[in-house]
C-alpha cells in the first residue's frame, strides 16, 4: 500500500491554492490575535469545517539562549513516541536533530490538559486542520503538526493537515527535511518569509551573541504584543549591523557551496512562500531556499531585516491581490515562452525584476529548483523503464527454479545451483544473477547520493519488488558463495558475505505498511522461501553438525548442542507456516539430508546421554 500523500506536491500547487482561498488570511488573522490575547499560548478557531489552531509568536525558548549551539537527537527526546515515523533513517544518515529549546516548547503544551482537551475538540469537529504560528510560534506548530500527521499515521485518519507558518526560524538538521520527505509530508508545510525578515535566517549565524537576540526578541514580543511598546526594548544600530553582517556572511557561504556540498546545522523543512509588497513566489528545494534566503537579504538593511518580521499582515494581503491580478503583467515586455514568464513575474513578485545585480543569480536559482525538482522523480521514471527491461532476466531464473524442483534428482533450488556443472543453462542463470545484481546496485548508489526521491524506499512497487527480487535470488548468491569456498576464506555468509543491498531491502520491508491480508495464516506452501537467507542458515547447521562429531570440550560440545536445536526450532516453524518453498522439503535437499542426519544423532543416547541428556531422543528437557 502506498504511502498517504500530501494534497500538494509542487510548491506551484500550494502556493496556487494558498492565494486563491481564505486559508493564508485567516492564518495570520488569527496569529495576530494570537500574539495580542494569549502571549505564550495558543488559540483555536473553527470556522465553518476547517478547524484552526494557532500559536502565539511571544514564547520563551527555556533558559538557554535560543542559537544553534543546542541542538538535541529527536529521538532521544521523544520520550512519549510522539514521532515514531520521524525515528525511521536510512544507513548512513545523521540522527533527526532538533532545536532543544523549540521542542521543549511544544513539549510543555502538548503535556497541558487545556491542549489535549482542544485539540481532540477540533479533531471531532474539523475536516482539515490548519495549524499556524507567528515567529517562534510557527516553529511549535510545524513540531504540532508533525506530531500530529504521527498520530494520523498510526491510526489511520483520513483529516488532512497543513501548516501554515509566518517569519518562523528553521527547526532541526538535513535530516530532519529528508525524513519529512520521506513520508511525503513535504506539501503539508508552507512557511511564509518576508524576503528581509532576518529571524528565519537566523540560526544560520552559530555566532551571534545572545544579548543581541534577547533584545531583538523582546523587542519583536513587545511590539507583537503592542506596537508602541517596541521601543522600549529597541536593538542600537550597530547592533542591528553586526547581526545583519554575520548572518549574511553565513548564508553566503551556505548558498555559495554548491547543490552538491551545502551543509548546515539548520536545513528548510516543506515549501517556502517568499513575500514582498509586490507579491510572492514559492520554493520547496532546500538548497535553492537556502539560495533564495541569501539573495533576498542581499537587498535588504538592518533596518529592514528587523522590522520586515512584523509586516506579515502587509504582504499576506499582497498575496491574495497578486493572485488575482496576474493577467496584468508586463504588457510591453512579454517573454517567449511559458516558463519565462512565469520566471519573469517570479522576479516582479519579489520587487527585484529591474535590480540586475540580484534578478539574475535569483532566476539561475529558480532555474535550478525547477531542474533539482524534477530530476529524482524523472530519475524514478528511468529506472521503471530499465526494472521492465531487466524483468526477462528474472523471469529466467525463475523458470530455472521451477525446473530444478521438478528434476528427478530431488535436490531442488538451491542444491541445483550450488553443484551445478558447466552447463549453458546453468551459464546463463549465473549471468542473469550478475545482471539483476548489477541494477539494484546502482539503485542503492542513486538513493545514496539523493538522486531518487526521499520516499523512494517506501514505495510499494519498490519495496515488493526488490523483495521478491531478495527472496528469489539470495538464495543463489548463498549457493555460489559456498560453492567457491568463500566460507573457508572469509568466514560464513550471514556475517561475512552478505550484500548490502539485501540488507537494506529488509529494513524496506519491516518498514512497509502490512495489510491485513499479510497477516493472515498460509494455506499452501510459499512460492519462495520467505527467509532468504534460510540455505546460509542450513550451512552453519551442517557445520555445527559435523563439528559435534569430532570436539571434546565440553563446553563447546554444549554451544553447538544449543546451536543446533535453535535452528531445528526455527527451521521447523517454518515449515509448519508453510514459509517455505517445496525445494526445501525434497528429498536430496540439503536442509532434508540435515535433518535426517540431525534425527540419527539423537537417536545414540549411549554416546551423547551422559553429557546433554536434554536434546537426545529428539525432546528438550526443561
Amino acid at each position: 500500500m502506498e504511502t498517504e500523500t500530501s494534497s500538494f506536491e509542487t510548491s506551484e500547487m500550494l502556493s496556487t491554492f494558498l492565494a486563491s482561498t481564505p486559508l493564508l488570511s485567516e492564518s495570520w488573522r488569527l496569529c495576530n490575535i494570537s500574539n495580542t490575547s494569549t502571549p505564550r499560548g495558543f488559540l483555536t478557531e473553527q470556522i465553518g469545517d476547517v478547524g484552526y489552531i494557532a500559536f502565539s509568536g511571544i514564547q520563551t525558548v527555556g533558559n538557554s539562549e535560543p542559537s544553534c549551539r543546542n541542538l538535541v537527537p529527536l529521538m532521544e527526546s521523544d520520550g512519549n513516541a510522539l514521532f515514531i515515523p520521524l525515528h525511521r533513517l536510512n544507513e548512513g544518515e545523521e540522527p533527526v536533530m532538533v532545536h532543544a529549546g523549540l521542542l521543549q516548547l511544544f513539549l510543555s503544551m502538548h503535556s497541558s490538559t487545556s491542549f489535549q482537551n482542544q485539540m481532540l475538540a477540533l479533531m471531532e469537529k474539523s475536516k482539515p486542520i490548519v495549524i499556524t504560528g507567528h515567529s517562534l510560534g510557527g516553529t511549535v506548530a510545524t513540531l504540532c503538526t508533525l506530531w500530529l500527521l504521527s498520530y494520523f499515521q498510526s491510526v489511520s485518519s483520513p483529516l488532512q493537515v497543513l501548516c501554515i507558518t509566518f517569519g518562523s526560524p528553521m527547526l532541526g538538521n538535513e535530516s530532519l527535511s529528508k525524513a519529512v520527505l520521506r513520508e511525503r509530508w513535504g506539501g503539508n508545510f508552507c512557511n511564509v518569509v518576508s524576503k528581509h525578515d532576518i529571524m528565519p535566517r537566523m540560526l544560520f549565524a552559530p555566532e551571534a551573541s545572545f544579548t543581541q537576540l534577547h533584545f531583538l526578541l523582546q523587542y519583536w514580543h513587545l511590539s507583537m504584543n503592542c506596537p508602541r511598546f517596541g521601543m522600549l526594548a529597541q536593538l542600537h544600530d550597530e547592533d542591528k549591523a553586526e547581526l545583519f553582517r554575520l548572518v549574511l556572511c553565513h548564508l553566503e557561504v551556505i548558498a555559495q557551496a554548491g547543490e552538491e556540498v551545502a551543509k548546515s546545522l539548520f536545513w528548510p523543512l516543506g515549501s517556502y512562500l517568499f513575500c514582498s509588497e509586490e507579491g510572492a513566489i514559492c520554493v520547496d528545494n532546500a538548497v535553492s531556499v537556502i539560495k533564495m534566503m541569501h539573495l533576498l537579504l542581499m537587498t535588504g538593511s538592518p533596518y529592514s531585516c528587523v522590522e520586515d518580521h512584523l509586516k506579515y499582515g502587509d504582504y499576506v494581503e499582497k498575496v491574495s491581490l497578486q493572485y488575482l491580478n496576474q493577467g496584468s503583467f508586463m504588457q510591453a515586455d512579454i517573454p517567449e515562452s511559458s516558463y519565462e514568464s512565469g520566471v519573469a513575474i517570479s522576479l516582479q513578485s519579489l520587487g527585484i525584476y529591474s535590480q540586475e545585480k540580484v534578478a539574475k543569480p535569483v532566476k539561475d536559482c529558480l532555474k535550478t529548483a525547477r531542474r533539482m525538482g524534477l530530476r529524482p522523480n524523472l530519475n524514478a521514471a528511468k529506472l521503471a523503464v530499465s526494472l521492465a527491461k531487466i524483468n526477462p532476466y528474472r523471469a529466467q531464473i525463475e523458470w530455472y527454479k521451477a525446473s530444478c524442483d521438478e528434476s528427478d534428482d530431488h535436490m531442488g533450488y538451491y542444491d541445483c545451483f550450488k553443484l551445478r556443472d558447466n552447463s549453458k543453462k546453468g551459464s546463463k542463470v549465473n549471468l542473469n544473477r550478475h545482471k539483476l545484481a548489477a541494477f539494484w546496485n546502482n539503485v542503492i548508489k542513486m538513493l545514496d547520493n539523493n538522486e531518487l526521491p526521499y520516499d523512494f524506499n517506501r514505495r510499494a512497487k519498490w519495496v515488493n519488488t526488490s523483495q521478491f527480487y531478495k527472496l528469489l535470488v539470495e538464495p543463489l548468491d548463498i549457493a555460489e558463495y559456498y560453492r567457491t569456498g568463500m566460507h573457508r576464506v572469509k568466514g560464513h555468509y550471514l556475517k561475512h558475505g552478505r550484500e548490502r543491498r539485501y540488507e537494506i531491502f529488509d529494513r524496506w520491508w519491516r518498514e512497509r505498511k502490512v495489510s491485513v491480508d499479510e497477516n493472515n495464516k498460509r494455506s499452501k506452501l510459499a512460492s519462495l522461501t520467505q527467509d532468504s537467507c534460510f540455505w546460509a542458515r542450513v550451512e552453519e547447521a551442517r557445520e555445527w553438525l559435523d563439528n559435534i562429531r569430532s570436539e571434546r570440550d565440553p563446553r563447546k560440545l554444549a554451544f553447538l548442542w544449543e546451536n543446533i536445536d535453535a535452528f531445528e526450532k526455527y527451521a521447523r516453524k517454518l515449515v509448519d507456516n508453510m514459509e517455505v518453498s517445496r525445494d526445501v522439503l525434497l528429498k536430496n535437499s540439503s536442509y532434508n539430508l540435515w535433518v535426517e542426519e540431525w534425527s540419527k544423532l539423537k537417536s545414540q543416547p549411549k554416546k551423547f546421554s551422559p553429557q546433554f541428556p536434554d536434546y537426545v531422543n529428539g525432546e528438550v528437557i526443561p
